[in-house]
């Protein structure tokens, strides 16, 4: 097929255009400095999961767009899993570089299988019970079966109830974020299909990058090719980790070319299509991204020249979409597109991108993430936009991602009073690396502030009879508590309240309560929305742990393996057994509660007062202080103060307001409960 260069009339409107879009996608995708910090956190985060695992003898890796960097609404984060004692090799020769003492080796058979793919079998029975029960017999070897193999490991240990089965992956969505989670095995050696990629880099990526690529070899995923004679028992060559580092070395302007590839994608190619219909993918734009790269056919990656960066790399996914051709970017001889777009389908997606096509840059005002930046540069005089990154968000601006991330990323795994001693080993062993970049400092830190909370409510926990004993622990858990507070957000300190309220200290626990109103009742404080102007003047010069801890008030996380405070406990049991690990309490809720129940003890009347502060903030709040999603539990703990405070009749109102909220917790099983105990105590209630 020969398509005509598209002719640009006006090279210097294109430029002025091209950099109004690379200016919009800093701020919709993210700066280079951004996203170089989403990365850093990211990188610290997987780390740390992996050294709490190695007691499991289970390694991980995080990847999918979220991996890359990418915050768009939608972007994935997929996780791979893997045995550490079990290891694929290529071939007997490489028997001499494994563990053999420790590790089952699992020998690869490409010669039945298209490129790309292999089949896995054991030269000898392996230990661990469901990979043995995945095997199959088959030309006299015992092969391991990638479609028995996920459906074992599926079924073992589902992340959600209503996780499904996507190609090698169990998805779903768990704390409204998409996952693909994906059990695998490893390979510490490049693929030798995959060695004409190493004579390819020439200009990219850099040759420390390719070595460092071959030198951590691949994966193996449960899924056999559609069209090959294995299917069931087939197994994908994966590149995530290569790719993941390849996107890393892309400069910034071919990070938000990828971008837009992906917005292009979704809001106008794949826009009103059925799952089922969504013939190309964002791998895909990945993959066309990679070769344009690397075959040089772009010599500027500037802003000014971000549509034709873009333009190439869409003519190219033309091309490929009229041959039926989509080669991987590893290995070439695995078309991508072979089973998926061919036939009619083929020919009516092309049809479709050559509209597009010829409608030229145009066709990106259907992009509503996009429109806005061309319309606003025809406008413009092209010399008052500024493409410096650094001018681009303010310090407050890049502040709030960065607290962002952090909380995003410091959700520890579930760990009793060992596991979590241990983990605070690894951060105490972890924190004083030279490599450790400032964010992943700042990241471990409210990692040890998470971890001192989970650690102090397991002692609570745990039965003493000694008082010499119980005095100590106590003197031990208020000092973590405090120290948790001193490394967290604001709201961290409601863990002090919520120890004190379990141990009957209420006038302790009364003046951390007041310490902390003052402090949330300042204007620059962040909930759900920040005033920028008033955070930037009241926080400027000071470091990022003193902005955590005087302007950062998110939601408060509780684990629902651990108990807090007694009033709470048949929500958490009701979510977790409903698949939900943790429950989010907005700071005002639980803060409100908290004062209800320790006035309680002190003066009823300030409790009725703090009753009817709780009940006007949920009532009326209009998701400054609770997110949508986080009513479910606000109108529950409204309706928990109201019955402790006889109001029956106020608490049932609650109860059921929470039943016809989103049940993004889960806690439906404790709100039935609490309404048939009121039935059962008052029956004149109607």
């Amino acid at each position: 097929m020969s398509i005509s260069p598209f002719i640009i009339t006006r090279q210097t409107a294109i430029e002025h255009i091209s950099e109004s879009v690379f200016v919009g996608l800093c701020r919709k995708v993210g700066t280079s400095q951004l996203v170089a910090m989403r990365r850093d956190m990211m990188d610290i985060s997987e780390m740390m999961k992996n050294h709490v695992s190695k007691g499991d003898n289970i390694s991980m890796m995080l990847s999918g767009s979220q991996r890359e960097g990418f915050r768009l609404k939608g972007s994935d984060k997929d996780i791979m899993f893997w045995p550490n004692d079990h290891r694929v090799v290529w071939d007997l020769s490489q028997y001499q570089y494994c563990n053999t003492q420790n590790q089952t080796l699992i020998l690869c058979d490409c010669s039945e299988s298209p490129p790309g793919f292999a089949l896995l079998y054991l030269p000898s029975p392996s230990k661990e019970p469901r990979i043995q029960r995945a095997c199959i017999k088959m030309k006299n070897r015992h092969y391991i079966s990638s479609s028995i193999y996920r459906q074992i490991m599926c079924s073992a240990a589902p992340l959600t109830c209503s996780s499904i089965q996507h190609g090698p992956c169990e998805s779903g969505i768990y704390i409204t974020i998409e996952y693909d989670i994906a059990d695998c095995f490893v390979c510490d050696f490049w693929p030798p299909s995959a060695s004409s990629w190493i004579h390819r880099c020439h200009t990219w990526p850099q040759s420390d990058v390719v070595d460092d690529l071959v030198q951590n070899g691949c994966h193996f995923v449960a899924v056999g090719h559609k069209l090959g004679s294995h299917e069931d028992s087939e197994w994908r060559i994966s590149f995530s980790l290569a790719e993941q580092k390849l996107v890393c070395a892309m400069n910034h302007c071919q990070f938000l070319t990828f971008a837009l590839l992906k917005l292009f994608l979704t809001e106008i190619i794949n826009n009103g299509l059925r799952d089922d219909d969504k013939l190309l993918c964002s791998y895909h734009m990945k993959t066309v991204v990679f070769w344009v790269i690397q075959l040089n056919t772009i010599p500027h990656w500037c802003p000014q020249n971000l549509l034709g960066c873009f333009w190439v790399c869409f003519k190219r996914i033309l091309k490929w979409v009229y041959e039926g051709i989509c080669p991987n970017f590893f290995i070439p001889g695995n078309n991508m597109f072979l089973g998926k777009i061919y036939s009619e389908a083929q020919h009516q997606l092309f049809v479709r991108l050559y509209g597009l096509y010829e409608k030229g840059f145009a066709y990106l005002l259907q992009s509503p993430s996009i429109r806005i930046y061309i319309i606003n540069a025809l406008h413009i005089p092209r010399l008052s936009i500024c493409t410096d990154e650094h001018n681009l968000i303010s310090e407050a601006e890049f502040d709030v991602n960065l607290f962002q991330e952090i909380y995003r990323q410091d959700t520890l795994p579930s760990l009793n009073l060992q596991g979590c001693m241990r983990y605070l080993s690894i951060i105490e062993q972890t924190i004083g690396s030279p490599l450790l970049t400032q964010f992943q400092v700042l990241m471990l830190q409210k990692l040890t502030a998470n971890d001192l909370q989970k650690i102090a409510f397991n002692l609570h926990t745990k039965t003493y009879t000694h008082e010499n004993k119980l005095r100590y622990r106590a003197d031990k858990i208020c000092h973590m508590l405090k120290l948790a507070a001193k490394f967290g957000f604001l709201p961290d300190m409601l863990y002090i309240v919520m120890y004190y309220f379990e141990t009957l200290k209420y006038i302790e626990a009364l003046s951390i309560i007041k310490m902390i109103k003052v402090k949330l009742a300042k204007p620059f404080v962040m909930f759900y929305n920040v005033n920028i102007k008033m955070y930037s003047e009241a926080t400027c010069g000071q470091s990022w742990p003193t902005k955590m801890r005087q302007a950062v008030a998110w939601h408060i996380k509780l684990d629902n393996k651990i108990h807090y405070i007694s009033e709470l406990i048949p929500e958490q049991q009701s979510a977790l057994q409903n698949g939900q690990p943790e429950i989010f309490l907005p700071p005002m809720v639980l803060l409100y509660m908290l004062e209800i129940l320790c006035y309680r003890h002190v003066d009823t009347m300030r409790s009725r007062i703090a009753l009817d502060d709780l009940q006007t903030l949920v009532h009326y709040d209009k998701g400054q202080f609770i997110h949508v999603l986080y009513r479910d539990i606000s109108w529950q703990i409204l309706g928990i103060c109201q019955q402790v405070t006889g109001n029956f009749q106020a608490a049932l109102y609650s109860y059921q307001k929470s039943l016809t909220q989103e049940p993004y917790h889960k806690i439906q099983t404790a709100t039935e409960m609490r309404i048939a105990e009121i039935f059962r105590c008052n029956p004149c209630i109607t």
